[in-house]
């Protein structure tokens, strides 16, 4: 399985990016994803979550300008942001849930990431 991060770049404050995570390979099912930042010399951080049931969460500082989204026939998982501050400079990665088989357990998986930055 790969999940492979895309759409992000550089913006200026106050602009839109839409980013998509996309998961191939043997895929019999996808629960929670979750969208992570990691700026230079700070912690990775998860910005938003999706459950299975499309429940979601965000991190306090992007609630009102991030909505997290999935397309289940497309294997893909969907960061929209809005409102972009400079703060938001970061790199972006998914994390995805993934059942390859019925009855498998669930395993974990990384994207490679993807660079926003948002010029002020």
């Amino acid at each position: 399985v790969q999940l492979v991060e895309s759409g992000g770049g550089l913006v200026q404050a106050g602009g839109s990016l839409r980013l998509s995570c996309a998961a191939s390979g043997t895929i019999f099912s996808i629960g929670g994803v979750g969208w992570y930042r990691q700026a230079p010399g700070k912690e990775r951080e998860l910005v938003a979550h999706i459950s299975s049931s499309d429940n979601t969460n965000y991190v306090d500082s992007v609630k009102g300008r991030f909505t997290i989204s999935r397309d289940n026939a497309e294997n893909t998982v969907y960061l929209q942001m809005t409102g972009l501050k400079p703060e938001d400079t970061a790199v972006y990665y998914c994390n995805a849930d993934v059942r390859e088989r019925p009855g498998n357990w669930y395993q974990n998986y990384w994207g490679q990431g993807t660079q926003v930055t948002v010029s002020s």
